[in-house]
């Protein structure tokens, strides 16, 4: 395994994220340092287009900064132009970053960063739309007024995007033909922030995602809070079901689902916890334990916030966290599955913080995009088996 780590910025910040920035800055500060502003970005999303050949990035950025690809053909970062339409509240492409496939185009929104001081003031996010074979750009409409939305699932069949909303925490959906857009429901009262990282649909359209109950008698919604909904386009409404992902060991409760995956074997899979793995039934919401590939021995932290199919039909995904992250290899038709060895870069030995999204290219290769470095810009990272 060759790992490259791709730097669209390359910034240490440690010494005053220790000093100064940890628990102690707000929003207007990083808009007010011009380095963390412009510099300090994660990959949040990416997304291969076969066309061009090119791996597109959905970025957090204080400066609005929010969408680059890297050329495969070129060994180049390419600007995508989002500075033509972008407001200065776009923080990020948050795990939003669709490839219609029948005409090849990008659908994408905007997820935030700053505080509810500024709910008037931010506008919402829209719906951008952006072809990368004419580099044409527009934004198509705002689903929620002064709402935005985290993650983003395409129908096709449909025409219709999902998203979910945050904050307050909603379903909505948006026809990108029509551009008509509609509130689903909420999926969480505000005591806890319910979602995980993604949506996923099933073979039949249905929209799998996570609620949260309330409990509002009590300081905290309890140890069976995250639970699994599934929004029924036939019907045209959230079914919010009383399951979830049972803990590992048995013990009472659900673990928070952090992503879904539909692999193409007519069930889901769902990761939660600490980066187990989930065999889901799509008819029923029911959840089977499969594997969770990193234990929590001397407190090692892990997590699995997404996988991708390769051209061989193996599923792909980077577990662990904290700079100390290994590449996973899971078979979802036999359910085996292997670690193939902790990521750093062959020649400097830079690990990844923990990766936030994953996709593969028609070689195998497989690019995975670091979050949240505390201390360091962010880096794409370039995995060749």
């Amino acid at each position: 395994m060759r790992v490259t780590a791709l730097k669209l910025r390359d910034r240490d910040f440690s010494d005053q994220w220790n000093r100064e920035v940890e628990d102690r800055w707000e929003y207007s500060d990083f808009l007010n340092s011009p380095g963390w502003r412009k510099d300090w970005i994660s990959f949040d999303c990416v997304c291969h287009d076969p066309a061009t050949d090119t791996i597109f990035c959905g970025i957090t950025s204080f400066d609005a900064d929010i969408f680059w690809g890297w050329s495969r053909r070129e060994k180049k970062w390419v600007d995508c132009g989002y500075g033509r339409v972008r407001d200065r509240y776009d923080a990020k492409f948050h795990r939003s970053l669709l490839r219609d496939s029948r005409d090849g185009c990008l659908y994408a929104t905007q997820a935030l960063l700053h505080d509810v001081d500024r709910f008037w003031e931010a506008p919402g996010a829209s719906i951008v739309r952006y072809s990368p074979g004419t580099k044409e750009i527009a934004k198509l409409g705002i689903p929620m007024p002064h709402l935005y939305i985290q993650s983003l699932i395409l129908d096709e069949s449909r025409d219709m995007l999902y998203g979910q909303t945050f904050t307050p925490e909603n379903l909505v959906s948006f026809n990108i033909r029509t551009r008509e857009s509609r509130w689903l429901g909420p999926i969480s009262s505000g005591m806890t922030m319910a979602q995980g990282e993604n949506l996923c649909l099933d073979d039949r359209g249905g929209v799998w995602g996570v609620w949260a109950v309330t409990r509002a008698w009590q300081s905290h919604s309890g140890a069976d809070t995250y639970r699994l909904f599934r929004f029924d386009p036939a019907k045209g409404r959230i079914e919010y079901l009383d399951k979830g992902l049972l803990h590992p060991d048995g013990s009472y409760g659900y673990v928070k689902p952090e992503a879904f995956f539909n692999f193409g074997t007519g069930t889901l899979f769902a990761s939660g916890g600490s980066g187990a793995l989930y065999r889901l039934d799509p008819a029923g919401g029911d959840a089977q334990f499969l594997f969770q590939a990193i234990g929590s021995e001397g407190g090692r932290r892990s997590r699995l916030a997404s996988m991708c199919l390769s051209p061989e039909g193996l599923a792909y995904g980077v577990t662990g966290r904290d700079g100390n992250c290994e590449l996973l290899q899971f078979n979802p038709k036999s359910g085996a599955w292997k670690l193939l060895g902790p990521l750093r870069d062959s020649a400097t030995g830079t690990t990844p913080w923990q990766v936030h999204d994953i996709c593969a290219a028609p070689d195998g290769m497989l690019y995975a995009g670091e979050n949240d470095h505390p201390a360091r810009s962010g880096f794409l990272w370039e995995i060749r088996l």
